[in-house]
């Protein structure tokens, strides 16, 4: 199985949460547009995904939306609640047992650093890898059979300038 982990593009500062839930805060005008292209960069790459789980932080949705459109696929985004920040690698990996049993191409959008904490438990089964998505960053993982601990391989990472460039 795929497993695909975006990073939520550039949201509002977090100095607006003062006077907002920060589950609210949305991505930026810039944001948006560098989602869109990192987006058009996945089309070029014929990139699609079975379904779409998202955090339901709304910068997430925004990001998972946007890139849904761009991939045609707005039927296949999903929320799921323990993408959003916050809950534990444990309680994730419990959720996504379902969707992998079912989907072979699974992209997740959240958020840092529960994302990579994800990503090095699935990997290394621990905490021997030091790894941090930026925004709009993108890495796919190749999954055996999900289980809590090593049962993953890194097949690449790739930072937001790479994947805007792709035409």
């Amino acid at each position: 199985m795929e497993l695909y982990i975006l990073r939520h593009g550039i949201a509002e500062p977090r100095e607006l949460s003062a006077r907002m839930d920060d589950s609210e805060r949305a991505l930026t005008r810039e944001g948006k547009q560098k989602m869109r292209r990192i987006a058009e960069g996945m089309k070029a790459l014929e990139y699609s995904f079975d379904i779409i789980l998202t955090s339901p932080l709304r910068r997430a949705e925004q990001t998972a939306s946007i890139v849904a459109r761009v991939l045609q696929s707005q039927k296949r985004v999903k929320i799921l609640r323990e993408l959003a920040a916050g809950h534990s690698t444990k309680e994730l990996v419990e959720a996504l047992r379902q969707p992998v049993n079912s989907f072979e191409r699974i992209l997740l959008v959240g958020h840092e650093p529960d994302l990579s904490s994800l990503i090095v438990r699935l990997v290394t089964g621990g905490s021997d890898m030091v790894m941090t998505l930026k925004k709009g960053g993108l890495c796919k993982l190749t999954v055996t059979s999900l289980r809590q601990s090593r049962c993953a391989v890194l097949e690449w990472s790739a930072p937001p300038s790479q994947l805007v460039r792709i035409r």
